[in-house]
């Protein structure tokens, strides 16, 4: 690459030809980090400043992938060189207890046994693992919502259309009166050769927060096994593992605890690690260990390492802070939007059923048009969602959202539907 001489007069300035061996500088340390040992003060406008943001648009499409703070950025940089550096060395001493120690603290961040998780590269990855590893028998069943992820959706027609797997369909309510009302949609589909339910704990297309125990208590009590797909729910809304009874989950930590792409999740309750197959072979450990789960091969070892600084940076902010703030930017946007005439809301009306994530449209507007409208004509950018009863576009802030951003927002949508219902 060819830099003009006021280019390689800034770069240098910045400290990015400095060798790598130097710690003097890096191209980010320009970004002050937070201090670890002092707890947050609440202070979101600290918080904006340890992202670099696009200026092109106003993000409200977190949702999907959860642009890194600049500290853990920093810091995954340096794990990246320190990696490059050793080769091999490092690929052959350190690699397997670096990743143990990390999947340790997961755990313990997560509430569950280190040996009841393994570290994949995402929650797709992780609950296909388990749908392709069960030993699933002609006219088996499982049950699924139309509003499940459609990953998941697809490896279960894969199983049936391999082993003769009966899949069951249902469809979540937006606005349910009571989780017993979940509950039973649920319960009135299990039979006797009813095996698995996958169940969504924070549905991604509208921000709907499932009654996960209540779900699994129904299940187990009709001995049927309880599948969760967290992809939305890690770092973003405050519970444990643990305190689900359920017998898997996963979940993709590039999104809400902002790790670098390609780190999830997977969750295995002791008893029901032995009876899984691997999706490749491995016969080096027991059958009842995890890790048969995890036989990845070599792969970006640097983003195992770099679990540890969103983990840092997490526990620093704090999960009920961190809730809180998310809760409060999608009620700020969707109170101000909710007695709007022409605008329709597609997240549940309880507050408590939701957090960050919203799905909102106008009506006689398709969610695709939406989209573009936001995006070309006000530089927002969101995404469309047509999937199931959902057809709207999904909002998702960040931390680093500002309540002047969000009026940016309304404005645009307040706007828009008079435009098109005029």
């Amino acid at each position: 690459m060819q830099f003009s001489k006021r280019q390689f007069i800034k770069l240098a300035a910045m400290g990015a030809f400095w060798p790598f061996e130097s710690k003097s500088k890096s191209i980010l340390d320009v970004f002050e980090k937070p201090n670890f040992n002092a707890p947050f003060t609440g202070n979101w406008d600290e918080i904006r400043s340890h992202y670099v943001l696009k200026k092109d648009y106003i993000n409200l499409e977190n949702g999907y992938y959860s642009i890194l703070a600049q500290p853990i950025l920093e810091a995954y940089l340096e794990d990246i060189r320190k990696v490059n550096l050793e080769g091999s060395y490092y690929m052959r001493t350190v690699q397997f207890e670096n990743k143990l120690n990390t999947k340790k603290r997961l755990a313990q961040y997560l509430g569950c046994e280190p040996e009841e998780l393994i570290i994949t590269r995402n929650t797709t990855e992780s609950l296909d693992t388990i749908i392709s590893g069960k030993d699933w028998k002609p006219g088996d069943e499982a049950i699924m919502a139309q509003q499940d992820y459609g990953s998941m959706l697809d490896m279960f027609k894969q199983q049936a259309q391999r082993y003769g797997l009966v899949n069951k369909l249902i469809s979540i309510p937006i606005d349910p009166k009571t989780d017993e009302e979940i509950v039973d949609l649920y319960a009135q589909e299990i039979t006797p050769k009813t095996r698995l339910i996958m169940v969504c704990q924070m549905i991604n297309i509208s921000g709907q927060i499932l009654p996960i125990k209540k779900i699994c208590e129904m299940a187990h009590s009709r001995g049927v096994k309880v599948m969760v797909d967290g992809a939305h729910a890690v770092s973003h809304i405050n519970f444990k593992i643990s305190e689900l009874g359920c017998d898997y989950y996963g979940s993709s930590l590039h999104k809400w605890l902002g790790c670098p792409l390609g780190a999830g999740i997977l969750y295995v309750s002791k008893e029901n690690i032995e009876p899984l197959w691997p999706i490749y072979g491995e016969y080096s450990v027991e059958k009842s260990d995890i890790s048969k789960l995890n036989h990845t091969g070599t792969h970006p070892v640097a983003t195992d390492i770099a679990i540890n600084h969103a983990l840092d940076y997490a526990i620093w902010l704090g999960i009920e802070q961190k809730e809180k703030r998310l809760r409060y930017l999608q009620n700020y946007w969707m109170d101000k939007l909710r007695d709007q005439k022409n605008i329709i809301l597609n997240t549940p009306l309880d507050k408590s059923r939701s957090c960050g994530i919203g799905n909102v449209k106008v009506f006689g507007l398709g969610s695709t048009e939406l989209a573009k409208i936001l995006l070309n004509q006000y530089k927002i950018w969101t995404v469309a969602i047509n999937t199931a009863n959902i057809h709207g576009i999904r909002v998702t802030p960040h931390l680093y959202t500002t309540e002047k951003e969000l009026d940016t927002f309304v404005s645009a949508m307040i706007e828009i539907s008079k435009v098109q219902n005029r």
